[in-house]
């Protein structure tokens, strides 16, 4: 029988809460997510999080065990970047709220990244995750969308997962401006379409299967752009939160591990908890959902 992944050209795999947890590696990842022996599945990794360029965390998957290169990533701080040029003049001042790596993908669409103005309005503002944000950078982008400056976040998780647990992500410093100046942003990463669109084309293949832990961006986003998705209970979503979640939340597969890419899926049973079909099938994902997927 097939394994999982031999049904589809390639991986969009999510990192943090999927293939680490901070700075510690999630058992057995590296080897579950392997291309040894395989030159036609391409392995992309796709990530929420924009407080890292995309050669800073290739580095530091290739430091926890992964083979992973510059162009094997794809950041929400890119897709946020591409939004904005696609929005703007070239040379339009953005106002950043993140780190000096978002800042670096504003540069490199041909924008202008600034901290601070004074006098003249930035044409936009771009969040994303930093964890030394503070009250008066949220403050400089308050008044910048006062004054209808375009906002794009990087995304909106909630919270971060880390070797300590759930940490505040760009989500909740996202929700205090959204208080502050009575708007919404748009959002480049998932469970939004851009940067899973972006992932697609770097992968060279709609054949792909979308792998995370959280049911409201991971799961969400692949429903949002049509891929098939596997849950896995690593991080933040749990089993019993996949029980009662909406449709567009429902994934395809789900299993305890990474190890499931390896192994052959098993058909939920109507009559049995998907908590003891996953006791019985150790190692190897439940399909829940009918495939989405045009190419098998």
């Amino acid at each position: 029988m097939k394994r999982l992944r031999d049904h589809y050209r390639a991986l969009l795999l999510d990192l943090d809460g999927t293939l680490y947890r901070g700075h510690e590696v999630i058992d057995g990842a590296p080897e579950a997510v392997s291309t040894v022996g395989d030159t036609t599945q391409r392995v992309v990794y796709v990530t929420n999080n924009a407080s890292r360029g995309p050669g800073v965390v290739a580095s530091h998957l290739t430091e926890l065990g992964f083979a992973a290169t510059t162009d094997d990533v794809v950041t929400s701080a890119q897709a946020a970047a591409r939004l904005l040029a696609e929005r703007l003049d070239q040379g339009a001042q953005v106002l950043v709220v993140g780190t000096d790596d978002l800042a670096a993908e504003v540069d490199a669409v041909g924008l202008r990244s600034i901290r601070r103005f004074d006098g003249t309005m930035p044409a936009a503002v771009v969040q994303g995750h930093s964890p030394l944000t503070a009250w008066p950078d949220l403050a400089e982008a308050a008044y910048a969308l006062r004054s209808d400056a375009l906002w794009v976040a990087a995304n909106t998780d909630k919270t971060l997962p880390n070797e300590r647990g759930l940490a505040p992500g760009n989500g909740a410093m996202v929700a205090a401006l959204c208080a502050a100046s009575d708007r919404r942003p748009i959002v480049a990463g998932k469970p939004y379409a851009p940067l899973l669109e972006d992932a697609l084309v770097r992968a060279n293949s709609r054949s792909a299967l979308v792998v995370g832990d959280r049911l409201d961006t991971d799961i969400e986003g692949a429903s949002r752009v049509g891929l098939d998705a596997l849950l896995v209970l690593t991080g933040v979503s749990t089993l019993e939160e996949l029980r009662t979640a909406p449709d567009e939340q429902l994934p395809t597969y789900v299993s305890r591990s990474l190890q499931a890419l390896n192994h052959a899926p098993v058909a939920a049973e109507p009559d049995v908890d998907l908590g003891e079909m996953l006791r019985r099938n150790p190692g190897r994902a439940v399909r829940v959902r009918a495939s989405s997927s045009a190419i098998r």
